[in-house]
């Protein structure tokens, strides 16, 4: 007999040995995501901005590292699993239970932190103050990100699936968010667009007639490298969210949503191709890198629920969506967004969380499972994204009042590298 459990411990001692291997790695492959995030972005902009673009990415992950381990950490995962938030524990992670070691669990969800932060400084470049991003970047790392997490992947109110609870006498189901859809992408997007709002556009952006002029970035090869980067590291990002890799159940999973996570990406760069070569005659690289990343949004949330040929129908119509998208925020609304993060991450990630309500093999609409599943996640995201809205509009609004969000216009005319850093990217 303590033979056998002693080799059942050994066992168990192995698998989750080898979970935490797995979460490590994915962790890796998500901070792999931040140059990503940083060539896409200083390639879609102006050389004279390029190391602005490089630093915030920077900050974007000193600050998530720090102020998620000092306080959003315990925001988002601590006691009180059904409460509006977690009990913060100031740098004692004592609170976590779980099977996997808890520094390890954290660095997993410091990257998330981080990503979600770091999409916001796309759509607000080349005309923010440095020192105002600083203060953005640590109050989503401290509470924005955190309390809206503690609400799903925290065990909050939107996945409490007692019978009493709040969703379930609702509307009959739990909001699910595999990998972030919503809890990182979409509110990346609404605070971006918030965000864009509080700048306003930069300058010879608009005319005085009001159209929109193009401002064209300077480095597409460091645009369309930071893609692959993002496609690369998002095999981190989605499958490493199984958070498990001993195994069959886990195995399959994973190898599910490796699949479903590729597909919705290559369809959703397809179909931006074909889409912009329709419309403007030519197909365009811009435009399809961002469509690749819509469709990898969009897979997100539901990456572990949608068949292939779901993976497929998400990706093609987060691609397609997204090229109307960008055009309608761009000339409709004068919403300068250099990157188009609004429509990626906001826009995608929307439509990502509501079509798993519809394509999830085992409760969407479209098989015959009735609209509760649906009806919860149309019901998440819209508390997602209001916390996002109205948060990000107090922060905007108090630091524009404050210390002033947007450069001086000459800053802004000569560039933010030699005038907010005193170097430039390019001699």
């Amino acid at each position: 007999m303590s033979t056998l459990l002693l080799t059942i411990d050994k066992t168990a001692d192995v698998a989750v040995s080898l979970d935490t291997v797995w979460m490590l790695l994915a962790a890796m492959l998500v901070f792999f995501m931040q140059p990503g995030f940083a060539l896409c972005e200083a390639g879609f902009t102006r050389s004279k901005n390029t190391a602005n673009i490089l630093f915030k990415n920077f900050v974007d992950f000193m600050a998530g590292s720090l102020f998620f381990w000092f306080l959003g950490f315990g925001f988002m995962f601590g006691s009180e699993g059904a409460g509006f938030i977690g009990m913060p524990n100031f740098g004692d992670l004592s609170f976590y239970s779980g099977d996997l070691p808890v520094e390890g669990f954290l660095i997993f969800e410091t990257v998330f932190c981080a990503t979600a932060a770091t999409i916001v400084s796309g759509a607000m470049a080349e005309r923010t103050k440095f020192s105002m991003y600083c203060i953005y970047s640590i109050i989503i790392s401290l509470i924005i990100y955190p309390v809206e997490g503690h609400w799903t992947w925290g065990g909050g109110w939107l996945c409490n699936d007692a019978a009493d609870s709040f969703m379930m006498t609702t509307v009959g189901a739990t909001f699910h968010d595999f990998a972030g859809s919503a809890i990182v992408h979409s509110v990346g997007g609404v605070l971006a667009f918030i965000g864009a709002i509080f700048l306003g556009p930069r300058l010879g952006k608009y005319s005085k007639d009001g159209k929109s002029r193009a401002i064209p970035g300077h480095n597409l090869l460091a645009a369309a490298l930071g893609v692959f980067i993002l496609w690369f590291g998002w095999f981190g990002f989605n499958p490493g969210s199984q958070l498990a890799a001993s195994g069959e159940v886990n195995r399959i999973a994973i190898s599910h949503v490796f699949l479903t996570t590729n597909l919705a990406a290559a369809a959703g760069g397809a179909a931006t191709m074909i889409v912009t070569w329709c419309k403007y005659g030519k197909p365009s690289l811009s435009l399809t890198l961002n469509g690749v990343l819509a469709g990898l949004v969009g897979i997100t949330a539901g990456c572990d629920l949608v068949s292939p040929v779901g993976a497929v129908v998400i990706g093609l119509v987060c691609g397609v969506v997204l090229v109307f998208s960008i055009e309608f925020i761009d000339t409709k609304l004068h919403i300068d967004d250099p990157v188009g993060a609004s429509s990626v991450h906001g826009v995608c990630g929307i439509i990502g969380t509501l079509m798993t309500g519809l394509l999830a093999v085992d409760s969407g609409v479209f098989y015959g499972h009735g609209f509760s599943f649906f009806g919860a996640q149309c019901l998440g995201i819209l508390a997602i994204d209001a916390w996002a809205a109205i948060t990000g509009i107090i922060l905007f609004y108090s630091i524009k009042k404050i210390g002033g969000l947007r450069v001086d216009k000459r800053i802004e005319e000569e560039g933010l590298d030699i005038y907010e850093h005193g170097e430039s990217c390019y001699n």
